[in-house]
């Protein structure tokens, strides 16, 4: 199957908000690995199934929309954005990039870079300060 159609069937998984859709999109053995925040990696698709609950819980009105995907043979990147609303109001957005490895008509892994959009203060300099560990005065 084509990995463009199985990120599609995610997709369309996640606008339905259908969590056993969802979970049927993912290998028994998926692994996540989250490069940026080691610890958040996991394996299994029953921890895919407590994620999405909760998302789906924590978010009611979440869509899903896949804005570019590249293919490489089993593998696709694929950028995301995800938005809702959370139970006290706040709107949420994700954005970034899951880069999906297929096995048939499921994903068997995941890098994934999705992360809550940072709304915060400060420009390009104060970011890169923040990774230089430079302060700047108020």
């Amino acid at each position: 199957m084509d990995p463009r159609t199985v990120v599609e069937r995610l997709r369309r998984a996640v606008d339905d908000h259908d969590l056993d859709a969802i979970v049927a999109c993912f290998t028994a053995d998926y692994r996540n690995e989250t490069p940026a925040h080691p610890l958040r990696g996991f394996e299994g698709r029953e921890q895919v199934r407590t994620n999405w609950a909760r998302i789906l819980s924590g978010l009611p009105d979440v869509t899903a929309a896949v804005l570019r995907t590249a293919v490489d043979g089993e593998v696709v990147w694929s950028e995301w954005e995800l938005g809702g609303t959370r139970p006290d109001g706040e709107q949420q957005i994700l954005r970034g990039v899951i880069i999906f490895g297929t096995a048939g008509d499921a994903l068997a892994w995941a890098r994934f870079y999705l992360e809550p959009v940072d709304a915060g203060t400060g420009g390009v300099n104060a970011a890169v300060g923040r990774v230089v560990g430079e302060e700047r005065p108020a």
